[in-house]
């Protein structure tokens, strides 16, 4: 084992099962540390994530100290400028695991050439992908456009090759400390209040993210196909966050689900193949992380109106289903898949807000949120994406809560005010005549827009492009 110190560079990382990069270091060094980089800055962006780090940090540490082994978190300005100060060290080597946004792998280009000019050793890894972006390409060399040939091709492809090994992490002989200024994990633990509800709900770990993989595989795996589009049942797997963080690698959960035979398996795994696909778009076209993936959409005509967007953030729209939807996010950091898509939907095309409003709202409350996803997401729902529905296909929330929705479990739920509203009115409050069952307005908002001419002013709109 190399005297030196192996140095782990912990991004979205917490896990020690399938983490080759700690592995690797833990192999090559009797003594390692992680360390963590903290951009205060980019979590200004990302405010219940600094909940969800925090919570991380705290129990990767304790999972690191059984293997002898220190994390130390480090608060920059920057990478480059963290790197500066610690490539005037000596004797270490250092191992990290690829992160799929294209400033990361642009900085790991940066930071491999320095490292190679300094004589550093250095090992990158691939990261939480079950491919790597740019091994899918169609045959002649140019990326997919458009999911079903893509996840073909990429689920062939990931079934054929030898996937990456289980390495196991060794026991350091001995504790060590690398950095000098650290900071302790209590200062990234957001102030406000907001996210106290989020404790009773997750428990950001490995050991957590395990458990909801085993318990959806045994209780709802099976139904997955049907019951995913209920926002009143448990028929998800709730993983999203775990993976974004990386407290399970997607690796691990194909190795579980294709174990099992039902049709369940093939539309979850899928879910995970849209993952992929999301990380290929951005590399290729990284135009879309702020600009229309569809340059047509560039002359759309939004509104800008901030009260509409205000009543969408705070579940006031007079919508139920996308009123439940908003205040669940508010509230647990999540929100159903199927529910993202009619909150989405009526943003852009109800109240032609642009979709990068909703993308920049959803980056500040989401515990999952990840940049392919989140951005894939909201352009699929604008029409404006790679593979996209269409603009023309506008969700009907009174039809969409009907169908997801039919007794008003999830709205009742999340919005208290229609707790004891008939059945036949939870979809459509403001035809209720007697104020003794709701008095409108006052208990719960009317309508801010009406839904026929909405959509009449959303199909006029995209005709102008």
């Amino acid at each position: 084992m190399s005297k030196n110190i192996g140095l782990f560079w912990l991004k979205d990382d917490f896990r020690i099962k399938k983490n080759l990069a700690l592995a690797e270091a833990t192999k090559n060094h009797d003594k390692v540390v992680v360390f963590y980089l903290y951009k205060n800055k980019k979590f200004e962006y990302q405010q219940a994530q600094k909940w969800w780090v925090a919570k991380s940090l705290d129990n990767f540490e304790k999972q690191l100290s059984k293997f002898n082994i220190n994390l130390e978190v480090v608060e920059v300005r920057s990478y480059k400028q963290a790197f500066d100060q610690l490539l005037k060290k000596k004797d270490f080597s250092i191992y990290w695991n690829k992160t799929y946004e294209p400033d990361y792998l642009k900085f790991d280009d940066y930071l491999s050439k320095t490292l190679s000019s300094k004589k550093i050793k250095f090992k990158i890894f691939k990261g939480n992908i079950l491919n790597e972006f740019n091994e899918i390409k169609k045959g002649d060399g140019t990326p997919f456009k458009v999911f079903t040939p893509f996840w073909r091709n990429a689920e062939r492809f990931f079934s054929e090759k030898i996937p990456s090994l289980e390495k196991k992490i060794n026991k350091c002989k001995r504790k060590t400390y690398f950095f000098k200024k650290t900071i302790t994990i209590n200062k990234i633990y957001p102030k406000k209040k907001w996210f106290e509800k989020f404790e009773k709900i997750w428990s950001p770990s490995e050991e957590s993210a395990l458990k909801e993989l085993k318990n959806f595989i045994n209780h709802n795996i099976k139904n997955y196909s049907e019951a995913r589009n209920f926002p009143g049942i448990v028929g998800t797997s709730k993983l999203s966050p775990f993976i974004k963080h990386g407290q399970i690698h997607v690796e691990t959960i194909w190795e579980e689900c294709t174990q099992l035979k039902h049709n369940g398996v093939n539309k979850f795994l899928a879910e995970i193949g849209w993952r992929e696909f999301n990380h290929s778009l951005i590399n290729h076209f990284p135009h879309m992380l702020e600009n229309n993936y569809s340059k047509k959409f560039d002359k759309f005509p939004w509104v800008k109106n901030a009260n509409y967007l205000l009543a969408w953030q705070k579940g006031l729209t007079g919508y139920p289903i996308v009123d439940a939807g908003m205040r669940e996010l508010y509230s647990t950091g999540w929100m159903h898949n199927r529910v993202r898509m009619i909150v989405g939907s009526f943003l852009v095309k109800h109240l032609l807000i642009n979709w990068i409003e909703g993308e920049k709202y959803f980056k500040k409350c989401l515990l999952d949120y990840n940049q392919a996803n989140n951005v894939s997401g909201w352009q699929w729902v604008a029409g404006c994406g790679a593979d996209a529905a269409p603009y023309f296909r506008i969700f009907n929330p009174i039809l969409q809560g009907e169908k997801f929705d039919k007794n008003g479990d999830y709205i009742r739920e999340w919005i208290p005010e229609l707790k004891f509203v008939p059945n036949k009115f939870i979809h459509k409050p403001w035809e209720i005549k007697d104020k003794k069952i709701l008095d409108l307005g006052k208990d719960y908002p009317n309508p801010i827009v009406n839904h026929e001419t909405a959509r009449a002013k959303a199909l006029n709109a995209f005709k102008k492009i």
